[in-house]
């Protein structure tokens, strides 16, 4: 709900601050006051249009901010509009700058206007699709499944290469990696690290013999690492002290016998192979030509190995994967299309219902003669859904963006709301009760006051009887200040309400009769407001005077 909102240099509005409630707001004060300037102030928030126009005369710009939060108050959001007198307005999302185009998106989901503007959800047809869907229950899931399955299928059929040309150079290709990849018959990711362990070894040959010779001399030869050994050995022979020395010497010896044996057999072992290095170097400059071509590492030239002899026998089945697949898609487009039938029957089922429920909500609302047509089209599941209003008898039925009162309009937006309950959480009406007034203002106030229920609803009004419904009251009053005109806002409660109320009955807030009528019209309207609102928010008490 728009819990704040700060207006600054617009019109005639220098600096306004209003701290919005829950339910049912209504901004009442004189014509020309400057109600309407909150209204296009809370449009700029929504991404309307900024015309410089708008910019209160000696300033720079106008600005508007908004602070929205989430029911429970754990989330919040800032929109704030900038309109220079020179140059294009900004955008502000919680700080930041934005486009129009974004604010547009994000204000959709937090308020429906209702009147003369642009930013009535319910004016595109897509919105009214969906409210004739969720009016009528309609099931589209099955629907989006099968449309999705055509699409997974279609995805299938263009994988396979619809080129056929295409699709021949591919399988060549893949042939000619695949006979490079089978001819080096890769079946060990380690291959190249083993072989470069034995092309070192091979490579240099006699010097690893000549290492092994010297190292081995170094421990048996004469004056050798052994001898040393032994020489220790008998000079500690039988003394006490050094007896944990001795047989550690001793283990020593043993040790170091093993290794000369070691490194003699190993030696010994290493044998010049001129045939087999050139074989390993050339196995390897292999294995890094193939790494070169189809993967960083052994295992991935492996794994492209694998997905190449996958794709090319996808290919060479080809036709009979595309027959496969083309009879799958009939038996999918055919669910598409049973799936559609449904939908489009649930649709026109439910369009007259709809209609007659807002119809009935519009002759309750001063407009008798008002027709409310919910016409369904088009092939398949018909989603050209748009609603059609003929305000007069006699008058012809057209789209409600172009019915061309504002309280018209407003009335009919009103009596939809009133049926379809899915909505933006701050709905705000201005022109509502344009050319209404008696019972039919009563009813346009028990109509807001119902939405209130569920909704935050602020409604700009001339009618006392439409404010009486209001759980809160804000007076929007002008004053001369030297050479211009300035507009300020206040909430009232209690007397003031019921003086501000007398003052619209009759022009003459200090009349006790029109004092008593605004006592009576509050306590009238919070009676019923009792009846219509959940035990959970329960309606403000009337406010009287006190006698």
């Amino acid at each position: 709900m728009l819990a704040e909102l700060h207006v600054r240099d617009l019109g005639v509005i220098a600096d306004l601050q209003l701290v919005l409630e829950p339910g049912m707001t209504a901004l009442t004060g004189e014509t020309g006051a400057g109600k309407t300037l909150v209204v296009e102030a809370i449009e700029l928030l929504m991404g309307g249009r900024a015309d410089a126009v708008l910019v209160r005369p000696g300033a720079e710009e106008a600005r508007v901010e908004g602070r929205f939060v989430s029911a429970d108050g754990a989330d919040e959001t800032v929109l704030a509009r900038a309109v220079p007198r020179n140059g294009r307005s900004r955008a502000y999302v919680d700080g930041r700058l934005a486009t129009a185009a974004e604010l547009a998106e994000l204000g959709r989901a937090l308020v429906d206007l209702h009147g003369q503007h642009a930013h009535q959800s319910l004016l595109s047809p897509r919105s009214q699709r969906a409210a004739l869907d969720r009016f009528a229950g309609v099931d589209l899931a099955p629907l989006a499944r099968a449309r999705d399955r055509v699409r997974e299928i279609d995805a299938a059929l263009a994988g396979l290469g619809g080129d056929a040309r295409a699709r021949a150079r591919e399988v060549d290709l893949l042939r000619f990696q695949l006979a490079e990849l089978d001819s080096a018959r890769l079946d060990d990711p380690d291959e190249d690290a083993a072989l470069e362990v034995e092309e070192d070894a091979l490579a240099d040959a006699a010097a690893h013999r000549d290492a092994a010779s010297a190292a081995y001399d170094a421990l048996l030869g004469d004056a050798g690492a052994l001898d040393a050994v032994g020489r220790a050995m008998a000079a500690v022979d039988g003394r006490r002290p050094f007896a944990d020395a001795e047989v550690r010497l001793r283990s020593v010896q043993a040790e170091l016998a093993e290794l000369a044996s070691d490194l003699r057999v190993a030696g010994d072992a290493i044998v010049d192979e001129p045939e087999r290095l050139n074989e390993v170097r050339a196995r390897r400059r292999l294995l890094r030509d193939l790494c070169r071509k189809y993967g960083e590492q052994l295992s991935e030239v492996m794994a492209f190995e694998s997905e190449t002899r996958a794709r090319l026998a996808e290919l060479e089945s080809h036709s009979l994967r595309v027959e496969a697949l083309e009879a799958e898609r009939r038996t999918a487009v055919d669910v598409v299309d049973r799936a559609a039938t449904k939908v489009a029957a649930a649709r026109r089922k439910a369009a007259p219902a709809l209609a007659t429920r807002v119809q009935d909500h519009l002759r309750t609302l001063a407009m008798p003669g008002a027709r409310l047509d919910v016409a369904v089209e088009g092939a398949g599941p018909a989603d050209d859904v748009e609603f059609l209003l003929a305000a007069n008898r006699g008058a012809a039925p057209l789209p409600l963006a172009k019915v061309a009162s504002g309280g018209e309009l407003a009335r009919a937006m009103l009596a939809a709301r009133l049926v379809l309950s899915d909505a933006p959480p701050t709905l705000v009406f201005d022109e509502v009760d344009a050319g209404v007034g008696g019972e039919a203002a009563l009813a346009v106030g028990r109509a807001l006051a119902e939405l209130a229920a569920a909704h935050q609803v602020l409604v700009v009004t001339h009618l006392p009887q439409v404010a009486a419904f209001a759980d809160h009251q804000v007076v929007v009053t002008k004053d001369d200040a030297g050479a211009q005109t300035i507009a300020s806002a206040r909430p009232v409660a209690g007397a003031e309400r019921v003086v501000e109320l007398s003052r619209m009955l009759s022009g003459q807030p200090g009349s006790g009769t029109a004092r008593d009528h605004a006592e009576e019209l509050l306590a009238t309207a919070a009676s019923q407001r009792m009846s219509m609102r959940p035990a959970s928010r329960p309606a403000a008490a009337a406010q009287r005077r006190p006698r």
